[in-house]
């Protein structure tokens, strides 16, 4: 089945083929445990970057209008609204893969590689930056109180106040790429490169830190329980309580920079090299589903009815049941899908990947109403385990 997209006006664009009218293929097949055919399709796409730079490895976050915010290469954060129109875009001085952050006022926090973490305003206008000594691929971390976390590869975690100023850094032993938690009591938890999972006061000292065997990319994820799931390059699982002890670790047998997510049931669900996993909150394996392709740079995305949502790149979209069963496929002309899946309220998924680069798949199914249901924790993409708006 094909779906012609229309043209969307007012969009602002200098240079070729930046905005398209695309013919998107939604080819979509089921298999053998569902023989229903799927309802969902792609509902629009839009091509996102100044050429060469067209590619996205940022992950939407989605403010209470619908408005739709996406970082890309071209050094741009973008809004679009959640029918897929391009509202305005914002230029970084380079590339943008650092996922936006959306505070309860509606002000986007955004990080970039021309070393500043960035405030913009609903409207697109530069509110204030901070420089950083290194690239900032991190995405911030917004506490109750308004404080932005945000790590850098200048090795340091760093704390910002709503109005620009910094409170405090600090450092670490390797550049900074895992996007900080922050959990009720206002802890940070974060990942280095050094190997170290470490948490931190409000006030910028070390509480405690678990080291692992290999450098931490993902982000962390907070349980209901609050306990804090991460992954290492080691290729293991981890779970640790506030209070710094160790509870378990999961060999999963594959590299991975995804994050877990966690349903209302304590489950977690990771990606690793070509599989998702499901692993109890006591530890164990449950189930692991192997798809074509690698999904180590997509963190899942659950729905309230238990399917799994996942980006794969071998150019396809995945949702997967609960028990483990893959129930649907979309398949996609995408380029290396390197986004996170994100859920506007109406159910639909919208997705970064290479190439043409956004875009948004019908679906019905509600976000879940976990502590932890997709990267980031929430929608807006704070990292707060007690902001779920």
């Amino acid at each position: 089945m094909f779906t012609l997209l229309h043209a969307h006006a007012g969009c602002r664009r200098a240079g070729p083929a930046l905005l398209a009218l695309l013919l998107v293929a939604a080819a979509a097949r089921t298999f053998a445990s569902t023989p229903e055919e799927p309802t969902n399709r792609v509902a629009w796409t839009l091509a996102l970057g100044h050429w060469p730079s067209v590619r996205t490895d940022s992950s939407p976050a989605i403010a209470p209008d619908g408005t739709v915010y996406i970082g890309c290469l071209d050094g741009r954060l973008y809004a679009v609204t959640s029918g897929g129109v391009l509202k305005w875009e914002f230029r970084t001085g380079r590339d943008v893969r650092s996922s936006p952050a959306i505070a309860a006022d509606g002000t986007i926090y955004v990080g970039s590689r021309d070393r500043h973490l960035y405030a913009v305003t609903p409207e697109g206008h530069l509110k204030w930056r901070v420089p950083t000594g290194w690239w900032v691929d991190a995405s911030p971390a917004i506490a109750s109180d308004g404080t932005i976390y945000c790590g850098s590869w200048d090795r340091k975690v760093y704390a910002v106040t709503p109005d620009g100023l910094e409170k405090w850094s600090f450092e670490t032993g390797g550049p900074v790429f895992s996007s900080a938690a922050v959990g009720r009591d206002g802890t940070i938890y974060v990942g280095s490169n050094d190997g170290q999972f470490r948490a931190l006061t409000p006030d910028g000292r070390l509480r405690w830190a678990l080291t692992t065997g290999g450098p931490i990319l993902s982000s962390p994820a907070i349980g209901a329980d609050d306990t804090i799931y991460f992954t290492s390059t080691d290729g293991k699982l981890y779970a640790a309580g506030t209070d710094g002890r160790l509870r378990w670790q999961l060999a999963t047998g594959g590299w991975t920079e995804s994050s877990p997510a966690v349903d209302a049931q304590g489950r977690i669900f990771v990606c690793a090299d070509r599989s998702l996993w499901a692993v109890s909150a006591e530890g164990k394996k449950l189930w692991e589903n192997t798809t074509p392709g690698y999904i180590t740079t997509s963190s899942p995305a659950l729905t309230a009815d238990g399917l799994v949502y996942v980006a794969c790149r071998n150019a396809n979209f995945y949702a997967i049941a609960a028990n483990g069963k893959m129930v649907r496929l979309w398949q996609q002309f995408l380029e290396s899908p390197n986004s996170s899946p994100n859920l506007l309220a109406d159910g639909a998924i919208v997705v970064g990947c290479g190439g043409y680069s956004f875009f948004a798949i019908r679906a019905t199914n509600a976000l879940a109403t976990s502590s932890w249901p997709l990267f980031r924790g929430n929608r807006r993409h704070t990292g707060n385990v007690t902001d779920n708006r």
